[in-house]
């Protein structure tokens, strides 16, 4: 594991942990509507992160072994 990569994983960390907080705040203030917002825009912006490094995983693939 690289250095860039421990730095992603405590940035998906920090966002999912700030994510519960907030959404359990949310939740206890009765807008169980925009808590549940608020954790679906957490997992898109942690899928989005996680589609961009496996397109960087398939590109240094495709260039080690030459294939295209």
């Amino acid at each position: 594991m690289t250095i860039g990569s421990l730095d992603m994983v405590f940035k998906i960390a920090g966002v999912a942990i700030l994510v519960a907080v907030i959404h359990s705040v949310l939740k206890q203030a009765g807008k169980e509507e925009y808590a549940w917002m608020l954790t679906l825009t957490g997992i898109v912006i942690v899928l989005i992160w996680v589609v961009q490094l496996v397109g960087d995983l398939f590109e240094k693939v495709r260039t080690i072994f030459r294939l295209y």
